[in-house]
């Protein structure tokens, strides 16, 4: 997967939005994303495509208060692709992404936040500049076995446990499977990622360390 350089043109280029930048495959692609760290939910990230190129990484932010709040994604060069930026005061875990690195001033160009209603587990991804862009994140991160999907309910990316080929072992929940859909594009899907990391650490529910186990 080749990742190019991404700039605010090729998101809302007369009205045409993520689905549109130069990040983007005509087929689907498989990344395998890794934790760099198993001590706190939260911690750096590398993501290989299927031949083991290093595709994004993200460093250890650890479990100092000040690193939760502000993520970056970047490529396998160092250079920043997102940042991500918890909003406070928030009742229901919103943040909000930035192209490149955030500076003063700055606009984002979409949010993200779990859903309000009561008893729905799903997240809701807001495009800005394009509201007629939408995303719902459906399923269990904390599983690694969710969705993303567009306005139309299609599935643009999908997360899943990771199984080795070679041995049919299933792997632990610090090794998984990013699939991203044709025309969708691959670091705005990891960007969401990342969030979806925060959040379902902030609800005490991480869990890193399953060991893997061979399936029958």
């Amino acid at each position: 997967m080749k990742v190019s350089s991404i700039d605010d043109s090729q998101f809302f280029h007369k009205g045409v939005g993520i689905a549109s930048s130069t990040a983007t495959t005509t087929t689907t692609t498989h990344l395998t994303v890794m934790k760099t760290s198993l001590f706190f939910a939260g911690d750096g990230f590398t993501v290989y495509d299927c031949n083991g190129r290093l595709v994004f990484r993200v460093d250890s932010y650890g479990p100092d208060s000040r690193y939760k709040d502000e993520l970056v994604l970047m490529d396998p060069h160092g250079r920043c692709l997102f940042t991500l930026r918890r909003k406070r005061p928030s009742l229901h875990q919103r943040w909000e992404g930035y192209l490149h690195e955030r500076i003063n001033g700055q606009r984002p160009i979409f949010g993200v936040r779990r859903s309000s209603v009561i008893g729905r587990s799903s997240v809701t991804v807001e495009m800005y500049r394009n509201s007629s862009e939408e995303y719902q994140i459906e399923g269990s991160f904390g599983q690694r076995l969710c969705k993303i999907l567009n306005a139309k309910k299609e599935t643009v990316a999908e997360i899943k446990r990771k199984v080795d080929a070679s041995t049919n072992v299933l792997l632990g929940k610090d090794v998984f499977s990013l699939s991203v859909k044709p025309g969708f594009n691959g670091a705005f899907a990891m960007a969401l990622v990342l969030v979806l990391d925060r959040i379902n650490g902030d609800d005490g529910v991480y869990s890193s360390s399953e060991p893997n186990r061979t399936l029958n």
